[in-house]
């Protein structure tokens, strides 16, 4: 992540982790200006981001669904800052699978869908 649209600002963040989900605010050229999980806001070059959807789980321990419902059994329990891919959302829900691990888990437990 980088201070302005170009290679020639200063890097403000190098990120490692796979999958982390960043939100695109803007675009110019080939940059997108983006906000990561903690507010933090850059630029960066858009053939290093994934069309692949994200999230993160905020808060605290969250149930993954086996429907979209509360009253649907727990499927799996997701920790604050697990990182999975989501596939489908509706109504506040949407549905999330970690490693293979899939459920359904409410919007206002994640960051990033």
């Amino acid at each position: 992540m980088r201070k302005g649209p170009s290679i020639d600002v200063p890097v403000l963040w190098e990120y490692r982790r796979k999958d982390l989900p960043v939100k695109v605010i803007a675009r110019h050229e080939n940059w997108r200006r983006v906000e990561d999980p903690d507010g933090a806001r850059g630029w960066m070059a858009a053939r290093l981001l994934s069309r692949t959807r994200t999230a993160i789980v905020t808060g605290a321990i969250r149930p993954m669904r086996e429907e979209p419902s509360t009253t649907a059994a727990v499927a799996y329990r997701a920790a604050p800052g697990v990182v999975g891919r989501i596939t489908d959302c509706q109504n506040g829900w949407c549905r999330f699978d970690v490693k293979g691990r899939k459920g359904w888990i409410q919007t206002d437990h994640i960051w990033g869908d």
